[in-house]
This record gives C-alpha cells, structure tokens and sequence, in this order.
C-alpha cells in the first residue's frame, strides 16, 4: 500500500473512533458496558464504511514453479500395427510417462498423430495417414516461445504433408524413438504409379511406375499391367544393391468407353515378408470426345493464357485462342470466349445467331460497349471512359450449378469502365461488384440461359490476377481451375435443369476422403434448403446396402462415405418428400498407403534429430533417452511470482460485516429502550 493510503486508514480510525466515543460514551450519563458494546459496534461499522470509501489495494504474492513442458508423440497410424511395433510403441509411451524422476523435471504430456494430432493417452493405431509434420505445427502453435524438447515414437514413414525433416523449429530437440524392424529385407515395392484420371477413346495414354527394390543380392522381377484376364504389358526389370529404382513408362490403348480399372504388379520368384506394395490398382475413364472452345480475342492479354491454362487443367477441355478474323467455322467449337469484343467481332455474333453457340462475354477498358448493347439484350451498358476497379461479392443463393466461394471477397479488384450495368429479362448473378466499400448492385458475373441458349459475362479485366492469388492463398491453382470448368461445363450443356443434380467422382482410392455433393430445386428452380435427401449405397459384390442421410452446407447437401470397403459400388440418391431420384455408381480402388512399408525410416529420423541437435534412439536405448533428458542442464524449472492484486471493494463480506454490525446495534438499542 502507499503511503497515502496508510495515512488515509489511520484518519479513518480517529474518525470511526472519535464519532462511536462522543455518540455513545462522551454524552452518556450511566457508562454502561452496553454503551461501550454500542460504542464497539458503531466504531467498526464507520470504520468499515470508510475502508471501502478509501479501497486499498491488496497485494498478495505466490510463489509458482512452471516446469519445462515434455511433449511425448505417438504414431497412431496403421503402420505401426502392420510393422508390429505397436505394443512396444505401448511400452515406450508408458515407461517415458510413468518415470518419477522425469515427472519431477518436467511437464510430461500425451499427444497422438495419425492424419491429425490432438492430446490423449489412448490409442488404437488404426490411423488411415501418417503426417508427421502436423506433429511440428502443432507443438510450435501450443508451445509458443518456449525451449522444449519432443520424444517422437514413429516408423517415419510419412504418407502425407511436407517433409517433416525441417519442419520442427531448430531450437528445440528432439528425440525419436525409432520403431520397427530395421533389418533389411527383401522387398519388391511399386512406390509410385502415375497416371492421368481422363483418356480419350482409341488413342493410347501414359503410365509411369516407379519401382524400387530393398536387398542385398541381384534380382530380377517383372512388371506386369493387366485387366482381369488380360495382359497389356510385362516387362523384365534387374535389379542389384547397387541399382535399387527403376523407373517405367508404358502406353496403353483405350480401346473401351467408360471407367477401366487396371492392376499393376512387381512379381518375382523370390520371398518376400510383405507382398502388399507388390500391387497397385488404378483407374482411367476413358471418353469419347474432348469439349472444344474458342477464346476470340482482337488484343493480347494475361488473362488469355490464364483462362487457357485454368481450362485445360480439365484434360476433357481443348482451348484455342484465335482473333475474330481467323475463325472460320463456329460449329468447331462446342462454347465461344469472346474477350473484350468491339466491332471486330460483327460477324462472330452474326454468324452464332445461327450456329446458337453458347458463349462467354469477358469486357474490360478496351470493350465496345455501345456495339455489345447491340449485340445481346441480356445487359444494359452505360459506360463512362473512366476506368473503376471492381470487387467481387459472392452471391450464395446463386443456384444454376453448385458453385464454391473460394474467398472471392479477398481476390483483387477486377477493372472496367465507370458506368451503369442494368441487367434485362431472367439473370443469375454469381458475383456482384462493388467499389471499395460501396455496393454497386451491379453483377460482376452474371448467366442467362434463354430458350436453350446460355451465356455468362465477366465484367472485368485481369481475372489472371484471381488464379494467381488462390496459388498464394492456397498453393495451388485447383480451386480457381475448378470454378473455372464448372462455368465451361455450364455452357457447354444445353440440357434442361434437373430438380436433382448429384456430383461424385467414377473412382476414389481407398482412405481418400469419399464426398458425394448434392442440389435439389423447386419448382421454381431455386434451391430447397427444406429439402430431405438420403443415399443408399450398395456393394456390387455383397450386395450390402448402407444408408445415409446428406446433410446441409452453405448451398448444397454432402454426405462423407469414409469407411467403405474397396470394390464397386451402386448409390441413389433421392429427395424423400417429391420421391425424386439420381442413381449411378463409383469404385473404390484397393489401396492402403500405411501397408507399402516394411522398414522404418531411420535416415529420415536421424536427419531430423541432427537437424534439430537432438538424437535419434531405438526401443532398447529408451533408458539411455531418460538419462539424457535428466542430465540435459537446459531444461530448468522456473519459479515465478505471482502478484495478485484485489481491491476490497470487491470484498462482498466486508458489506456483509458492515450490515450485520449496522443490524446488531438496532437490536440492541431496541432491546435496552434506547430507540
């Protein structure tokens, strides 16, 4: 307390006492012991009155030893079961997290990881992935700024995320615990098979396999590509402890329409302890025609090559970018880009009057406006010669196709003309704009679709800039290239709008995530956010039937499918209250990542305990690691004061005193007459 608030409490008492010694003792006649019991009462109720009035500080001091957090993580995923390590991995845990002395130094704490890392002292090693490097972001987000170190108990076969070995902060050690049989066997394993999802029919399309062999003696295996009965490809292969990879490349016809399901297998007459990552199943749609469109454009911008690139990442799409006086034959092209037309393009619009292409209008600073007015009756143009910079606004009931916002609200501003866009007739906005901050109820992306004829129009220039920025946002260009083809497959369909429209994929991998989306509309074809929609899914094989309810997101339904076994599948969709229904089918392909292993990685382990200037333990040498970690003179428990500082005011059994003194003396006085 201060000085002036000691001052403060002892006039506080002259008062108090002052006040109850002249009411009750200084006028009294007969200086009773009730008088003085009055005098006592009176004096510490004025007293108490006046304490809260001054209200000091009260400043307590605690004495806090906060130890060194010991972060201990376990592998959870099935490879640890199928390296049948999983009980000694049980062991370790149990020993590092029961020893006394290590409890004494340290904050001990659980965690797993599999796909995902959370705390816990259960596990079940049935983990589907193995990512190792969300054990670093999560341990540098929970123990920011502090110096700690991490016993890691793994296989390091990571199967997923970014290579762990520099994802750990530098400063801070850790310790692996390496487990798994380390002893080199023999292995035949197809460690990467790449291949494209899209084949087109009676051409021939690339398969590029990645062999590798773990041995100590010369072999040879055979690569073999076959589809049920039917060999398409075997070729020999050497292998010796100085050539360990192989690297194949095959071409193989696509001869049939439709979803193809192939096996590749590494076979040899040799013994192996895992045959498993011998055989890998994939598949290829094949189909019979790519989607042709024609990007027109008079000028050369960056948003041509993005456009091009953003479409052909669908490899069913083929672009060509031509000027409007070198077209000849519209019927070529299934949809029409016309970029920033001007009178340049007269004829193009003159000629699909006739040919009824579906087309895509992109303005910008070098459009014609007044000839666009003349052309299409869809949007009104009036435009000043200034240019404006336009952001996008998502518009979430937009329900012509199922449409994601890919966080259109942070893409940069798009450029046009200053002006007013008047939108005529049944128009769909996808994106409105907006100046800054101010709305401009103007689209930024706007369909129609009239008597069979679609057209979409992107108000604005430098969409390039959009593709680049979801690569920052999301290092990659796949969320912006899918946006992208749900508009070109819009356009390139002329079919009526279903009530009921399902998307999946043909084929998924078993352990990837199976989502099957889904959009029911009225009548009115607006989407039925009341609507009911449930799936049955049945193994061909089995005949088993599983049902499952979709459920709700922001403008369609979902329904996550993990879990199911691989094989084929039939699945209907159907909306229970109009009985409407959508049926098709998928393949789950037999393929377990966690199974491709036979050895645990030690370099990888050992790079990463360098690299952090830990080291790298096996099972039998945890005792060594205890040791080390007791002897290790950095990490220090530290002793912190805590200052706790509360007013009285906030004492609530000061005004409970005060009111039960006050209370007392009533009584009292009442009693001996004195009221």
């Amino acid at each position: 307390m201060t000085t002036n608030t000691i001052l403060l409490l002892l006039l506080s008492l002259l008062i108090a006492g002052g006040l109850s010694f002249y009411q009750y003792i200084y006028k009294a006649k007969n200086k009773s012991k009730v008088g003085w019991f009055l005098a006592f009462l009176r004096f510490m109720s004025i007293f108490g009155i006046l304490l809260l009035l001054i209200n000091p500080i009260l400043t307590k001091n605690t004495l806090e030893t906060v130890k060194t957090p010991l972060p201990i993580v376990i592998d959870n995923s099935s490879s640890i079961s199928f390296l049948n390590a999983n009980i000694k991995a049980l062991e370790l845990h149990k020993k590092i997290q029961s020893n006394s002395d290590l409890k004494k130094k340290f904050d001990v704490q659980s965690y797993q990881f599999s796909d995902d890392f959370e705390p816990t002292t259960l596990f079940n090693f049935k983990g589907i992935q193995t990512n190792i490097d969300v054990v670093a972001k999560n341990l540098k987000s929970i123990y920011r700024n502090t110096n700690y170190p991490t016993v890691l108990i793994t296989d390091g076969n990571q199967t997923s995320g970014n290579d762990y070995v520099y994802s750990f902060d530098a400063v801070n050690k850790v310790y692996p615990i390496i487990v798994g049989d380390t002893t080199t066997l023999l292995d035949f394993k197809i460690s990467q098979l790449n291949v494209n999802k899209y084949a087109f029919h009676k051409n021939k399309f690339p398969i590029e396999a990645f062999l590798h062999y773990s041995g100590t003696k010369s072999v040879t295996a055979d690569f073999i590509i076959s589809q049920g009965n039917s060999v398409f490809s075997k070729q020999s292969i050497a292998f010796s402890p100085s050539k360990k990879t192989a690297t194949i490349s095959v071409l193989l016809p696509a001869d049939k329409i439709g979803l193809q399901v192939f096996k590749a297998t590494i076979e040899s007459k040799e013994k192996e302890k895992n045959t498993y990552n011998n055989i890998k199943n994939f598949a290829v749609e094949v189909i019979d025609q790519k989607t042709s469109i024609a990007i027109i454009s008079a000028i050369n911008h960056p948003d041509l090559g993005a456009l091009k690139r953003a479409i052909e990442s669908n490899v069913q799409r083929k672009v060509t970018i031509v000027k409007p006086n070198e077209i000849k034959i519209l019927q070529d092209f299934n949809v029409l880009i016309l970029y920033q037309p001007t009178s340049e393009f007269k004829t193009i619009f003159e000629n699909n009057k006739g040919a009824g292409i579906n087309t895509f209008i992109i303005t910008g600073n070098n459009t014609d406006f007044n000839f666009l007015n003349q052309q299409q009756n869809n949007l009104s143009f009036k435009m000043s010669g200034q240019k404006e910079d336009y952001l996008s606004v998502f518009n979430a009931q937009f329900n012509l196709f199922a449409a994601d916002n890919i966080g259109f609200e942070n893409l940069p501003p798009l450029q046009n003309a200053f002006g007013t866009v008047t939108t005529k007739g049944a128009v769909s906005v996808l994106l409105s704009s907006k100046i800054r901050t101010i709305h401009t109820n103007s689209p930024l992306l706007a369909f129609t679709e009239n008597q069979g004829k679609r057209t979409a129009y992107l108000l604005g220039e430098n969409s390039w800039k959009w593709r680049l920025q979801t690569h920052i946002n999301n290092q990659s260009f796949e969320k912006y290239d899918i946006f992208m083809d749900k508009i070109i497959q819009f356009l390139a369909s002329n079919n009526s709008k279903k009530s009921l429209v399902v998307e999946h994929e043909s084929f998924y991998n078993s352990g990837e995530a199976i989502e099957i989306r889904a959009q029911f509309f009225n009548k009115n074809y607006e989407f039925d956010e009341k609507a009911r929609l449930s799936i049955a899914v049945t193994n061909i094989k089995t005949k088993q039937t599983k049902n499952y309810n979709l459920l709700k997101a922001n403008n369609s339904y979902k329904v996550n499918l993990d879990g199911l076994k691989a094989g084929p599948y039939t699945f209907t969709v159907k909306e229970l209250n109009s009985k409407t229904a959508y049926s098709s089918s998928f393949e789950i392909l037999d393929f377990d990542i966690e199974k491709q292993f036979v050895n645990p990685d030690v370099e990888k382990l050992s790079q990463l305990a360098t690299q952090t200037q830990g080291k790298a333990f096996f099972p039998d040498q945890v005792d060594l690691l205890i040791k080390t970690l007791l002897e290790n003179e950095e990490y220090k428990a530290i002793q912190k004061n805590i200052a706790t500082k509360t007013p009285l005011i906030d004492w609530i059994w000061l005004l409970v005193l005060i009111s039960i003194l006050l209370t007392t003396e009533w009584f009292v006085r009442k009693y001996n007459g004195l009221l």
